[in-house]
Order: C-alpha cells, then sequence, then structure tokens
C-alpha cells in the first residue's frame, strides 16, 4: 500500500507516467539533521560528493565538472569552469566562478584526492544526479527525517546560502558565489533569525573557516 501524502502533488504526463511534484522547494537542512545524515553515508563516494557540495553550495553538475587541478590548496578556492548558462540573459557560454574553500575543507578534499591517486586532468568522483538523490532520500529516511520526500539534491545549494547568510555573510557576497542575481536570492534564502545559536555554532562547525573569509561574521 503506498503512503498517501497531502503535501506531495501528483502529475499525470500526456504519457500517462504519473509524477510526483515536491511542494515545499525551499526545504533546507538544519545542522543537526545534517550532522546526522553525513554520518550515515557508508562509502567515500557518497562523502565525497555531499562534502563537497555542502561546502561549495555548487550545483552538482558544476561539482561533477571539478577537476583536481581547478583546486587551489595554498589559496584555497575552486574553480568552477561549467556553470549553468543562462540563456534568459543572453549567455551563450558557461561563466566559470571562482569560490573559496574553508581551511578544513580543503585538506579533507587534498587526503581523499592522495588516497585515490587522483592527477590534476582527474574529476573528483562526484555521483550522478540520480545516484545522488536516491543516496540522499535513503539515508534521510533511514535516519527518520519526516519530511524526507521533500529533499532533492538542489535543497543542498539552498542550505548553503541560508547558512552563509546566517552566519552574516552579505547578500551580493552569497549571490557571486552561487552565481544567482539578487531576485533569486530574497525568494529562495529565509531569515537568519530562524537559527538558534547552537546552529549557528554547528554551522561553524560544519563550514570551517570558510565564514571568516568574508567580512561580515556573528
Amino acid at each position: 500500500m503506498i503512503e498517501q501524502r497531502s503535501d506531495i502533488k501528483s502529475v499525470v504526463r500526456s504519457n500517462g507516467i504519473k509524477l510526483s511534484i515536491r511542494s515545499n522547494r525551499d526545504r533546507f537542512f538544519y545542522p543537526n539533521e545534517w550532522g546526522k545524515f553525513f554520518d550515515s553515508l557508508k562509502y567515500k563516494s557518497q562523502q565525497m560528493t555531499f562534502d563537497v557540495l555542502i561546502n561549495t553550495g555548487a550545483r552538482i553538475n558544476e561539482a561533477r565538472h571539478i577537476k583536481v587541478g581547478d583546486i587551489d590548496f595554498e589559496r584555497n578556492t575552486i574553480i568552477l569552469r561549467v556553470t549553468k548558462v543562462k540563456a534568459r540573459k543572453g549567455e551563450k557560454n558557461p561563466r566559470p566562478r571562482t569560490i573559496a574553500i574553508s581551511p578544513q575543507f580543503a585538506r579533507r578534499l587534498k587526503k581523499r584526492i592522495e588516497e585515490r591517486g587522483l592527477n590534476n586532468n582527474d574529476y573528483l568522483g562526484i555521483l550522478s544526479t540520480p545516484a545522488a538523490n536516491i543516496c540522499m532520500k535513503k539515508a534521510l529516511s533511514e535516519i527518520q527525517v519526516k519530511d524526507y520526500y521533500m529533499f532533492s539534491i538542489h535543497n543542498i545549494r539552498k542550505t548553503h546560502g541560508n547558512w552563509l547568510k546566517a552566519i552574516g555573510v552579505e547578500g551580493a557576497e552569497i549571490c557571486l558565489r552561487l552565481g544567482h542575481d539578487y531576485n533569486t536570492y530574497l525568494k529562495a534564502y529565509g531569515s537568519p533569525d530562524i537559527f538558534s545559536f547552537k546552529d549557528l555554532q554547528d554551522i561553524r562547525m560544519i563550514l570551517g573557516d570558510l565564514y571568516t573569509n568574508f567580512r561580515r561574521g556573528r
């Protein structure tokens, strides 16, 4: 028997295939949820994928195209070379973004790269979008997050943006980092007041010293 949920809408395509549409696309992780989720991951490929996503805020397709040579371990930066092309803005080619990463995340990344014997032209080995979505929903269900079905891989990007806003990073900086325009930022990210003091401490623990690269921090 399939459980019926009032917060999931269903549509039927012209070919008769029934699809579920999430009614809450703005769901994000609270830091305690993220901690339980990440600790439940069993494989290094899963850990690599989700560690990269939460620490960069990159779209999964952007993360999948990161090569080892795109990472500067001296400056703690990553170049995202394959980014979303925004046709409505007249873009025809990807516009690379260089983003900061925390020293703590950089060390973990370097260790994993060395363990796998990767070279500068090698990709990091990020999971495919379907595999990452399946992995995430399964893990969230197992750790008993009640609305796990509201999550897709894109919600990690929303989480990153919400966390940066919560620790005092200015909207303009978040837009540059995530490749957003300001209207998207205003629509997608909530008030920092939704996080408790303990949440803010945990966010800083997960993101490491990333927030010190920005001018503001609470």
